[in-house]
């Protein structure tokens, strides 16, 4: 079997992933899956977290002591809440 080169992919050698991605599923992974998803989360979270919990008028979608899948999940439903919201008009 031949070696790949580093910019040789499984896709092939032609493969741009900027204009054809791989599917979801083979880069997004349920938070609760993730081996740091235990861990305290990140300052970068908790800055979007917080701004998104003002947005959406949600304050107690924020809280300090959340760990990195708690922040996602949290993030994400603050994100289609507002989406929606924005959506109505």
């Amino acid at each position: 079997m031949a070696k790949r080169s580093d910019t040789e992919t499984a896709a092939g050698p032609d493969h741009d992933p900027k204009r054809d991605p791989a599917p979801p599923g083979n880069t997004e992974k349920d938070p609760s899956d993730w081996v740091s998803g235990g861990e305290p989360m990140t300052g970068a979270q908790a800055s979007y977290l917080k701004t998104l919990s003002e947005q959406a008028h949600d304050p107690a979608a924020f809280a300090p002591d959340l760990t990195k899948a708690e922040a996602s999940q949290r993030i994400d439903a603050l994100k289609e809440k507002l989406s929606l919201d924005k959506s109505r008009g």
